[in-house]
């Protein structure tokens, strides 16, 4: 029997948050997660195209940036509902948000995905269903830059997944939750 198994009560009622910048893996070490742990995954931009009918890219777009910013916590505090034990993907700029990092503190343990800007530019390739600006190497060290703070403050456990494989970087999540 794993760790996981012996500890059921104390795993029962948790909520796995990760954030971290776009390209640092949140969607693929939940994805790992999820299949190791067996609970349920729930990736933001799923759930904001779920709620609005829309992809974020458009509604970046059309509607303006803060009221994509604005679907993201909707789409947070929606996933932050579901039944427990859970996996979740915040959107990058959660944490820029006082109401979603409130939820976040009260609902959830958070683990940040921390990477350096040119892994994120490696990570995001072309950056094909992204915004125009996260091919920019200096654009993503900006933005993780004036969140780095953020980030921190919210964190349960942060991972420097530069030189990580995403199962590598599950497993060190899993270790962590046993200990």
């Amino acid at each position: 029997m794993s760790a996981l198994d012996v500890t059921p009560l104390r795993l029962r009622s948790l909520r796995l948050v990760l954030v971290g910048m776009m390209g640092s893996g949140k969607t693929t070490v939940g994805r790992s997660l999820s299949e190791r742990t067996g609970w349920p995954y729930a990736d933001n931009d799923e759930l904001v195209r779920r709620t609005s009918g829309r992809e974020p890219a458009e509604i970046r777009a059309t509607d303006g940036e803060d009221a994509l910013h604005d679907l993201e916590t909707r789409a947070l505090v929606e996933a932050l509902r579901l039944p427990p034990p859970s996996v979740i993907g915040a959107a990058a700029a959660v944490v820029l948000d006082e109401a979603a990092v409130a939820v976040l503190r009260d609902a959830a343990l958070v683990v940040w995905l921390r990477a350096r800007p040119e892994t994120l530019r490696d990570r995001i390739g072309s950056g094909a269903g992204r915004r125009e600006e996260a091919t920019d190497t200096a654009w993503l060290a900006r933005q993780a830059d004036a969140r780095q703070d953020r980030y921190g403050d919210v964190a349960d456990l942060t991972i420097d997944v530069d030189d990580a494989t995403p199962a590598e970087v599950a497993e060190r999540i899993l270790t962590w939750l046993r200990s």
